[in-house]
């Protein structure tokens, strides 16, 4: 038995697409619902659907950046109120979307051809992300969160809760107010896939979200320290990088 979720953070519109499919394909049995995007990706990872159900605008992750995080993990339909630009992007992506408000005749052609693929791997959809960002005058795609292992258990943490990034042999420290856990991607990828804005590099093994930065000092020898907002210890930072704190 196909199986799938549905992420939309409007529950009349999230039940008025179940009572829909349950019509048109009655064998699909709806695992779960999600309202946000952060609980859409958890969902995924908890009940390994066949086809994600996607509402592009969605809280805390937009349908977008599900679909980056999941990959080729399930084949994707987006629900979208997008201009026609972005809906010739879809035509030309191996992916189907259904416009807002959800016509029943246009989810019928978009389960008949999910029906098709459902034998095939899901459609890596990278390229087609990252034209509908552009389309979007999004810039950058910059990195929103991070899947870091806490003891046994895999946590989906986003970036606006990380104090800092700290290399730890072969992998990444990863510091929130309450907690640290690990990742592998090495902090040197990380610079690329941050926000410069936000992230600072202060030393070759450390990247400090300025926002959890309290204030400037220096140590008995004259290096600058940082401290932080919520955490107890400070984070030396390499000369080369003094000039970032001058106005300090």
């Amino acid at each position: 038995m196909p199986t799938a979720l549905i992420a939309e953070d409007e529950p009349l519109l999230a039940d008025e697409l179940a009572d829909s499919l349950g019509r048109l394909w009655p064998e699909l049995e709806i695992v779960a619902r999600a309202r946000d995007g952060i609980e859409a990706v958890r969902m995924v990872d908890e009940h390994r659907p066949d086809v994600v159900f996607l509402d592009i605008q969605m809280p805390g992750m937009t349908g977008l950046d599900v679909a980056k995080q999941l990959g080729t993990r399930a084949h994707v339909v987006f629900v979208t109120a997008f201009d026609q630009h972005a809906i010739t992007a879809f035509e030309q992506g191996a992916v189907d979307y259904v416009l807002k408000p959800v016509a029943v005749p246009r989810l019928a052609t978009a389960v008949s051809r999910v029906k098709e693929r459902l034998g095939r791997a899901p459609a890596d959809l990278s390229g087609l992300l990252r034209d509908l960002a552009a389309q979007r005058g999004d810039g950058r795609n910059y990195l929103r969160w991070v899947n870091a292992s806490v003891g046994q258990t895999i946590k989906l943490i986003t970036v606006e809760e990380i104090c800092y990034f700290k290399a730890d042999s072969k992998y990444t420290l990863v510091v929130t107010p309450t907690a640290e856990s690990l990742i592998k991607k090495p902090i040197k990828e990380l610079c690329d896939e941050l926000d410069p804005g936000q992230f600072w590099q202060i030393h070759r093994s450390t990247l400090v979200n300025v926002n959890y930065v309290a204030g400037v000092s220096r140590d008995f020898r004259g290096h600058l320290q940082l401290k932080l907002k919520q955490r107890n210890e400070t984070l030396p930072v390499s000369e080369s990088y003094n000039h970032l704190f001058r106005q300090m």
